[in-house]
């Protein structure tokens, strides 16, 4: 009974930094998935951002007097909707045409984080609506 309690202990004894060593060669790839992870949100959220900035930019310029007024409308209410970090890379096109506005939005993509390096390529976001009338004739 002896030689048993020696080969288990025995048995320990060898296995006993196994988990550390293992976490240790498993961090490399833990901290990879979760930069990977991170990245993918921001791309994403930089497309729910050009989304919506187009459509703010879109409802405000419908409702400001055509010409002038409503470009100016249009690219203030798009920007107003961003913070700095995306603001300072972004684009906002107004269009009226047919009795319909359009804004398209492009966005850079940050690389990690937001304000820093962007990739070489952008987000667009592109809405539109029916110009409003002034009242009913």
């Amino acid at each position: 009974m002896s030689r048993t309690t020696d080969l288990r202990g025995h048995h320990r004894d060898r296995d006993r930094g196994q988990v550390t060593v293992e976490f240790l060669g498993m961090t490399p790839t833990i901290l990879i998935t979760l930069v990977v992870l991170w990245q993918l949100v921001l791309v994403g959220y930089t497309f729910t951002l050009a989304g919506n900035a187009a459509d703010e930019a879109v409802r405000a310029a419908t409702a400001a007097e055509p010409g002038g007024a409503r470009d100016g409308a249009c690219q203030q209410a798009g920007l107003d909707t961003l913070s700095g970090a995306w603001a300072g890379g972004a684009s906002v096109n107004c269009a009226t045409g047919g009795g319909f506005v359009t804004a398209d939005v492009k966005l850079s993509v940050p690389i990690l984080f937001p304000g820093t390096l962007s990739f070489p390529f952008d987000v667009e976001g592109h809405a539109g609506a029916v110009e409003e009338e002034d009242g009913v004739k």
